[in-house]
């Protein structure tokens, strides 16, 4: 059974762990030079990475890799893997001789999924240690309008243990949907696009609700103030929010609320507020005007303040375990899902 799955397998396997290992190879090749630039430029490591060419391309490359591997092996790997016997009526073949659904279908799902797991190890291993110093830069608060903090979204599903866990519910989310639809380009279609959509889902829908984000009240001052949402045509404008920095570098603000004096939420802002506004945001320094001033003065003398979620950058491995666990107990359910139906529904 081994032998035989491998054969049916090893296209898939093959195209996808050249790729992967062409870009791991070539990562471990080019990090100790990145590397060593963080150690020699330290405060503008991340402004020279603005002169170069290789290193920022790489940068983005490893991300979509990361992002494109789990629906790939969702779609081509795990879809086809039991829909496609269905169809052309192979397992019959291997049904009467002496193997049991069960161990047909736990051979093909523990060395493709196994496999799966690995290769995506391995380039997410690859990809993290490549980019480490510039996540370590973003974290020690070196600015840059391209490199974003490892906590946030975009970032985060790159690196660690996240996309292991993609690339396991992905692979078991594809079998499952195989065995029920029996055909395999609409279960190929259908997982592709059913991955897709929980890796853009998940940072909004699950990822701030894995575990609880810390919640602070600020003040709003010179300091701290990074801008306002305004709406209409009138003269002053109307401010509609407020936007705060949460104080802690590299964090994932979740939330960014007006509160009043009793902890309400503020729907409707005063007008004065506009005076707050303490002008063009590249000055240097930043010095407010005396109207400013009192309108910051007010601000606190009334008791608006603003309440704010955010996840910390020492929260990034805790909230990886979270979701990579989360995802591993879907594929496992998915799993338990597959054995069921070939064993119940499957004459």
């Amino acid at each position: 059974m081994i032998w035989l799955t491998w054969r049916q397998f090893r296209v898939q396997f093959l195209v996808v762990a050249s790729v992967i290992l062409a870009a791991a190879i070539f990562l471990a090749v080019t990090g100790p030079g990145l590397l060593d630039s963080y150690h020699r430029l330290t405060d503008t490591f991340l402004q020279s990475l603005g002169y170069e060419r290789l290193n920022p391309l790489l940068y983005v490359v490893g991300q979509v890799l990361l992002y494109a591997v789990p629906p790939v092996i969702g779609a081509f790997w795990g879809a086809p893997l039991i829909s496609r016997e269905l169809e052309t009526g192979t397992h019959r073949l291997v049904w009467s001789q002496s193997v049991s659904r069960q161990r047909w279908l736990a051979t093909k799902l523990g060395l493709t999924g196994l496999a799966a797991i690995a290769i995506t190890g391995v380039l997410s291993l690859a990809v993290t240690w490549w980019s480490d110093p510039i996540d370590d830069a973003v974290n020690a608060g070196q600015d840059s309008n391209v490199y974003l903090p490892r906590m946030f979204p975009a970032v985060f599903s790159a690196r660690g243990l996240v996309p292991v866990g993609y690339a396991a519910f992905a692979f078991a989310l594809g079998v499952a949907i195989g065995l029920v639809i029996r055909r395999t380009l609409v279960a190929l279609a259908v997982t592709l696009a059913a991955v897709i959509l929980i890796q853009v889902l998940t940072p909004t829908l699950i990822r701030p609700h894995l575990m609880a984000p810390t919640e602070s009240y600020l003040t709003v001052s010179l300091d701290n103030l990074r801008g306002f949402m305004l709406s209409g045509d009138t003269q002053p404008p109307q401010v509609k929010a407020i936007e705060v920095t949460s104080g802690s570098v590299a964090a994932w603000k979740l939330s960014d609320q007006t509160v009043d004096k009793n902890g309400n939420k503020v729907s409707t802002l005063p007008s004065w507020m506009i005076d707050c506004e303490p002008g063009p945001p590249n000055a240097t320094p930043r010095v407010p005007s005396p109207k400013a001033t009192a309108c910051f003065q007010r601000l606190a003398d009334e008791g608006y303040r603003q309440h704010i979620k955010y996840f910390a950058a020492d929260k990034f491995w805790a909230l990886q375990w979270r979701e990579f666990g989360l995802f591993v107990l879907l594929a496992l359910l998915l799993s338990g899902f597959s054995f069921w139906r070939i064993r119940r529904d499957l004459s």
